[in-house]
């Protein structure tokens, strides 16, 4: 069984990693295991704070790590809040602040021009000095609603319109938003390239 540390203190992700992972005798830890502090997000995009993030726990674990870094992108806003959207809101942010704040950006913009995309980078460091990590993408689409909707989910789920479903990403059962979702192709396509190594 390998084991491989991941970079979130999130216990849903740490147990849908294990889950999707169990196939491969994949064991994933806790970051916690390992009394790893936060590291620093410098990088100015997605990909780079992803790695930066896999980098520091593998340095510390001494094991391969894992780590995604995600956020929305609109394009009204010229991609915001992209990297910071965990943060959009200013210190102390919440899921309800930055949908607040979200949501008076776009006071003024059309239905038509409220496209927006989940992204996730999840990276791969067999080890901390890894030149080539294996890097997977997962890209979602849809667009801003005017109000909230739906009650499950977290972050920006509530104002995500996902128009293959006809609804927003909050009101769909967790199943069906783990397959659609940025990170559920990023994990599949994780997956993939694990299964081509493996054969």
């Amino acid at each position: 069984m390998q084991q491989i540390v991941l970079a979130s203190g999130n216990a849903g992700k740490l147990k849908e990693f294990n889950q999707v992972l169990a196939d491969f005798d994949i064991e994933v830890l806790p970051q916690s295991d390992f009394d790893v502090g936060e590291v620093e997000e410098t990088g100015l995009s997605f990909v780079e704070n992803a790695i930066l993030k896999a980098r520091h726990v593998s340095q510390v674990s001494g094991l391969p790590a894992l780590a995604d870094d995600s956020g929305l992108e609109v394009d009204a806003l010229k991609g915001a809040p992209g990297i910071y959207s965990a943060r959009f809101s200013g210190p102390g942010a919440t899921d309800a602040s930055n949908n607040e704040k979200l949501l008076s950006l776009l006071a003024q913009v059309p239905e038509a021009q409220r496209s927006a995309r989940f992204q996730c980078l999840l990276v791969l460091m067999k080890h901390p000095a890894d030149p080539t990590p294996m890097i997977c993408q997962g890209t979602w689409e849809g667009r801003i609603l005017e109000q909230p909707q739906g009650e499950n989910g977290f972050g920006y789920d509530p104002l995500f319109w996902v128009p293959e479903c006809e609804c927003a990403s909050a009101e769909l059962a967790p199943e069906q938003k783990n397959k659609l979702s940025h990170r559920g192709q990023a994990v599949a396509e994780l997956l993939r390239r694990l299964a081509l190594q493996k054969s």
